[in-house]
């Protein structure tokens, strides 16, 4: 898998790029990582990349010149099998999913171009594939973002997991039907008063993926139970069943 970052604070990425998971894919050549730094780009005595909004306002927006050119470079200088796909991010974005670093895994390579200030000109919009969000908040800037989604993608990568069963059933998984994971139990048996469910114990494992499966619907309905919504939602219809309203393609 092939991955840039596009940023005004390279250092930011380097301690991530060589410690734990990402660092060893980074490594062992399964995970390819180019990080672009923004300035390098900039315009003027002082390789600036943001001006004043027209129309008046407060901060400064990134300047649409420079992240395009940014972008080019960073395409080529990572030279994946593949056009990446070209990713800012913001929260005006899509919500982060699962399902959306299944997709970057599966695409190959994709370029995260990391907001500050007041965001981008809205004309990079005309330049860019995807907009992606962490969730319904700001932060100061897109590489803690960038991090995030390059970690739950990488980690889908063959290879980079030590038991490749790990991402098949767990958390928002298809394997696991889209639901949270069941709860997970090790040693010491017991612990203040507190023991390991006997089932786990008894070595059936019918009854161990009957537990669980149960486990982890009862967890989500009441934890997160728009995620049951969503799996009732994405089901395949009942042959003769009625549309309902807003369910048509694209329609909201």
């Amino acid at each position: 898998m092939h991955v840039g970052v596009i940023t005004l604070f390279p250092e930011l990425l380097a301690a991530f790029a060589g410690t734990s998971l990402v660092g060893k894919a980074i490594e062992t050549g399964l995970v390819v990582l180019h990080v672009e730094d923004l300035r390098r780009h900039g315009v003027g005595r002082y390789k600036s990349v943001d001006d004043t909004p027209y129309g008046g306002g407060s901060g400064m927006v990134l300047r649409v010149d420079c992240v395009v050119a940014a972008m080019e470079a960073a395409e080529a200088a990572l030279a994946a099998p593949v056009r990446p796909l070209r990713i800012t991010l913001t929260p005006q974005g899509q919500p982060f999913t699962q399902r959306s670093a299944e997709q970057l895994r599966d695409h190959g390579a994709f370029l995260l171009t990391c907001g500050r200030y007041e965001g981008f000109d809205d004309r990079l919009r005309d330049f860019v594939d995807l907009e992606i969000s962490l969730g319904d908040f700001v932060m100061a800037g897109g590489e803690v973002a960038a991090m995030a989604i390059i970690e739950a993608a990488a980690r889908l990568v063959p290879g980079v997991l030590g038991n490749q069963e790990s991402p098949q059933v767990e958390s928002f998984s298809a394997a696991n039907g889209g639901l949270l994971e069941f709860p997970q139990f090790t040693r010491p048996q017991e612990f203040r008063g507190r023991a390991v469910p006997e089932v786990l114990r008894q070595g059936n494992h019918a009854e161990v993926r009957r537990w669980r499966a149960e486990r982890a619907l009862e967890r989500t309905r009441e934890r997160r139970p728009d995620l049951l919504a969503a799996v009732a939602k994405a089901a395949p219809a009942q042959p003769g069943a009625p549309e309902q309203p807003g369910e048509r393609s694209g329609e909201r």
